[in-house]
């Protein structure tokens, strides 16, 4: 998946200055690379860092007293994760790498000084944060008042939504990188329940699936599928005044 920088991800809410685009870039100049497979952070786990992922894909999850996982977000280049450490001291989710990925770990403190200096970036981090916690919530709700149809149609639009962001060469065709219990830990189905879902989907032409890469064929039958809105591309930052260049 290609790099998106958090000033990419910002910049798709305000026109950004010279200087806050180069206050973003300090703050996440650090480097820190992940396997597949790894685990950037254990929840309860002590950390004052947040994270922002410059490449590859990543999931972060809080287990459950059965000992079963719930995952709270797919993550993508451009993204912030483990905000929450900021506040707390420590970890609220897992987060682990989906895929070959790099991540820039941002010090609460210099975050603090950039955001006293670039008060718009204050309010977009404030707008992106809301707008994950209302996607959060309306996926979570879905899962007691929409079928496991629609939960699975609104998770493959969501990832390709997302992936189309930084690759805007997606159109229809995309790779999810996820496996049907990742998916399913996701939207609260099993596995084999995802799978029937996805069959149910492809048999009603809405997609397509080969070799891990799913097509989309019927666009507006698929949204109508998911019962659920974009939340993200739903931000509205237009109201804040726009600053000189520089």
């Amino acid at each position: 998946m290609p790099a998106l920088s958090l000033a990419d991800r910002f910049g798709d809410l305000l026109n950004l200055t010279t200087s806050e685009r180069s206050a973003l870039a300090d703050l996440t100049d650090r480097e820190r690379p992940l396997r597949r497979g790894a685990t950037l952070v254990r929840q309860n786990d002590r950390s004052t860092d947040a994270f922002a992922l410059k490449s590859g894909m990543m999931m972060g999850y809080v287990l459950l007293g059965d000992g079963s996982r719930q995952i709270l977000r797919f993550l993508f280049p451009g993204d912030l994760l483990s905000t929450q450490a900021m506040a707390y001291g420590k970890a609220q989710q897992t987060f682990v790498a989906i895929a070959d990925s790099v991540v820039a770990p941002v010090d609460r403190a210099q975050m603090a000084g950039v955001l006293l200096r670039h008060p718009r970036l204050a309010l977009a981090l404030t707008a992106l944060e809301q707008a994950e916690q209302a996607a959060l919530a309306e996926r979570l709700s879905a899962i007691a008042k929409t079928s496991a149809r629609a939960r699975v149609a609104a998770v493959l639009l969501d990832i390709r939504e997302r992936m189309r962001r930084g690759d805007p060469a997606i159109v229809d065709s995309f790779i999810p990188g996820l496996t049907q219990e990742e998916i399913g830990d996701a939207i609260g189905l099993t596995a084999v329940h995802v799978n029937r879902m996805l069959r149910q989907l492809e048999n009603q032409r809405l997609i397509a699936r080969t070799a891990g890469r799913v097509t989309v064929l019927d666009e507006e039958g698929l949204r109508r599928a998911t019962e659920q809105s974009d939340r993200r591309a739903a931000i509205d930052l237009s109201w804040l005044p726009e600053t000189r260049a520089g």
